[in-house]
């Protein structure tokens, strides 16, 4: 009886260890809740405001409120802060709709990408990287190094993924720490 309720007691915590680990990770200090879109949960990211301002500016906010699914590669702020100076700004002007719109949606893969299923294209492929395509027609390449995801954009800037796998209603966010920027 004893081995039982051990086994039990055991079965238990795991289920509960299970449950807690498939929950989705906070993401700039709010929760992200995998019946809300992306728009839905980015606004509520402290670290992601700027990207926010970016996509209702592009006019990206119905797009990604869509069905899907997407994978978005989420720029923090500071991502956005390391741009050269009024580089963020001059984007956002009015006249730049269309380059914002390029740089935005080069951060955008059509389907639902996990993490794991990067890391696992990348590391089958004989050299080392995952390429594939941005919404923007633009390439994109993964790379695993240590525990590390990493996306590339065309001129080989590198964005490490710093928190992967924010299911989304409409598809999924990986926290990036740089701007991919297209060429």
């Amino acid at each position: 009886m004893k081995i039982v309720s051990k086994l039990a007691t055991a079965v238990t915590a795991l289920t509960i260890a299970t449950a807690a680990y498939a929950e989705n990770p906070m993401v700039g200090g709010a929760p992200m809740f995998e019946n809300k879109n992306i728009v839905e949960n980015a606004v509520n990211s402290a670290d992601h405001t700027t990207l926010v301002a970016a996509v209702k500016a592009a006019g990206l906010v119905e797009t990604l409120q869509s069905p899907g699914p997407f994978t978005v590669f989420a720029p923090v702020n500071d991502a956005f802060a390391a741009l050269p100076d009024d580089t963020v700004d001059t984007l956002l002007k009015p006249e730049n709709k269309d380059m914002l719109t390029k740089v935005l949606t080069a951060h955008v893969v059509a389907g639902d990408w996990s993490a794991g299923e990067i890391a696992r294209q990348a590391r089958a492929s004989s050299d080392g990287f995952y390429h594939f395509n941005a919404v923007s027609g633009d390439a994109l390449s993964a790379q695993v190094r240590g525990n590390n995801v990493f996306i590339y954009d065309e001129s080989g800037n590198a964005g490490r993924v710093t928190i992967a796998d924010v299911d989304q209603s409409n598809g999924v966010i990986h926290v990036v720490d740089t701007v991919l920027v297209p060429k």
